[in-house]
């Protein structure tokens, strides 16, 4: 017997596929070259959303390389690509606007946008999606926040702590396809640093733990754009080189990061930085290598203390644990870590909220607090 049309019409509106629209920042491809963790993560969403058939536009940088339903280019080449002292704030604007004149398109926008999406989010006649990449512990964000659209999303229930009071729809942690991540079985002596050069995140204590324990730094890391990072570089990093046996590298494509973090004894991230998650960790992880961090940001979620690595307060603490690196099994640590942050674990809990937001699935109520997200689906 033919269904009821209305009931036709709401079934055959459930199968169809979603039409997404995923919203890079302009300065770096999707996926990047180098550095680059929101790029890497919107690269995995897109992969994963074509893979399960939904139709996905991508508005990006057009020098970008991945391979969603369709790319819209809101710029020739990513800002880092042309001068890093290139101005972020108008091509944000623009691409706002470019994705406001075709949002008719679109079951749903997702954007990556950091602050400026929160504009998006509040005038777009679609279900918005707003996932934060950034750390929020910002002067301003109570007044954004409490002005802000539903779809809000937090990448780790530390950053999700930070603005307690925000009904976040979900928090969900980021994934990367780490399958092809190398294993080296017998590592060599020398620790690493992978990142950025800027103070928050803790190169030079990096440096000092190398130091402590007389073994070599290996360092793969990029220079920020802003004249205080380049003063940093200048004025702080390169005497303190002289302080350790270190091998700076700059900055290395995917697959010679992935080898490095592979030939590794351990990972060192002894930052300040509040990480609102903390893709060096997984990365690091996934090839076997242990993490040895500072407790800061969404690291304790990562990193189980003294099956993962270690985590301490200060360089003194860091450098007391490389030797007991040798006891943690390498392989049970790669494991883990691709089961608990794998691409398609980030891409399921997407897919769950955008169907939710669509109205395709029963509805939940947001997550008040962070307690209440523990235990969800993408958020563990």
């Amino acid at each position: 017997m033919p269904l009821n049309p209305s009931v036709q019409k709401a079934v055959d509106q459930a199968r169809r596929p979603l039409r997404i629209a995923q919203v890079a920042p302009p300065v770096e491809p999707v996926p990047p070259i180098g550095y680059g963790g929101t790029e890497r993560v919107i690269g995995e969403l897109v992969r994963g959303l074509v893979a399960r058939g939904h139709d996905v536009t991508l508005f990006a940088s057009g020098d970008s390389t991945a391979r969603p339903t369709r790319l819209v280019p809101t710029l020739p080449e990513a800002l880092r690509a042309v001068g890093d002292s290139a101005d972020a704030l108008p091509y944000t604007v623009t691409t706002i606007l470019d994705v406001l004149e075709r949002v008719e398109e679109f079951d749903l926008i997702h954007a990556h946008l950091e602050w400026a999406g929160l504009i998006l989010g509040r005038v777009a006649p679609v279900p918005v999606v707003l996932t934060f990449h950034g750390r929020l512990d910002q002067p301003w964000a109570p007044d954004a926040f409490a002005r802000a659209p539903a779809g809000l999303v937090a990448i780790s229930n530390a950053q999700a702590a930070s603005q307690p009071e925000v009904p976040w729809a979900a928090v969900i942690h980021n994934g990367l396809d780490l399958t092809s991540a190398p294993f080296e079985p017998s590592p060599g002596e020398a620790l690493c640093f992978v990142g950025r050069i800027a103070p928050e995140k803790g190169v030079v204590d990096a440096i000092e733990v190398a130091r402590l324990t007389g073994r070599t730094l290996r360092i793969a890391a990029k220079v920020g754009w802003t004249p205080a990072e380049r003063a940093y570089h200048d004025d702080v990093f390169r005497p303190a080189l002289k302080r350790a046996d270190v091998e700076y590298l700059g900055e290395l494509s995917a697959t010679d990061r992935d080898e490095l973090f592979a030939e590794s004894h351990a990972t060192l991230m002894p930052g300040s930085w509040p990480e609102p998650f903390g893709l060096v960790a997984i990365e690091s992880l996934a090839c076997g290598t242990p993490v040895l961090a500072f407790p800061t940001g969404a690291l304790p979620e990562i990193v189980r203390d003294g099956i993962d690595g270690f985590l301490g307060d200060d360089a003194a603490t860091l450098a007391g644990h490389v030797e007991a690196v040798k006891t943690l099994d390498r392989p049970a640590i790669r494991r883990s870590v691709m089961e608990r942050f794998s691409a398609d674990r980030m891409t399921d809990a997407y897919e769950a909220l955008y169907l939710e937001m669509t109205g395709r699935s029963g509805r939940r109520e947001p997550i008040g607090s962070v307690a209440g997200s523990e235990g969800r689906d993408g958020a563990g």
